[in-house]
C-alpha cells in the first residue's frame, strides 16, 4: 500500500519516516519530497509498505500524531492526476498583442 505522509518538519528525512513506519511492518520505502532546485524537504512524503493490514495499522495510528514538533497528517495515497492538455484547463487565451494607437499604421 502506498501512503501519503504531509505536514512533515522540514528536519525529517527517509531514515526517520522509514523508522516510524516500522514500528508497524515492513516498510518497502519511504521518500521524503525533496525540491528540486533548492534540495530542501517539500514537507511531505511517501511511504510503500507491502502488507495492507500493517499500513492501515500505521495510518489510523500516525495521523494526527506529533513528529518533530509538527501534527503529521497521514493518508493512503491518491494516484497522481494526468497532468497537461486535457479539458481540465480552463485558463486565458491570447499571447502578447501590439496596441495599434495609429491609425493609418501598417501594423
Amino acid at each position: 500500500m502506498n501512503i501519503y505522509v504531509s505536514n512533515l518538519s522540514f528536519n525529517v528525512r527517509d531514515e526517520d519516516l522509514h523508522e516510524y513506519f516500522a514500528e508497524y511492518g515492513e516498510v518497502s520505502s519511504a521518500k521524503v519530497i525533496m525540491d528540486k532546485f533548492t534540495n530542501k524537504s517539500r514537507g511531505f512524503a511517501f511511504v510503500e509498505m507491502p502488507d495492507d493490514e500493517a499500513a492501515k495499522k500505521a495510518i489510523a495510528e500516525l495521523d494526527g500524531a506529533a513528529v518533530d514538533g509538527r501534527t503529521i497528517n497521514v493518508s493512503v495515497a491518491r494516484p497522481r492526476e494526468e497532468r497537461g492538455g486535457g479539458g481540465g484547463n480552463k485558463g486565458g487565451g491570447g499571447g502578447f498583442q501590439r496596441r495599434n494607437n495609429f491609425s493609418n499604421s501598417r501594423y
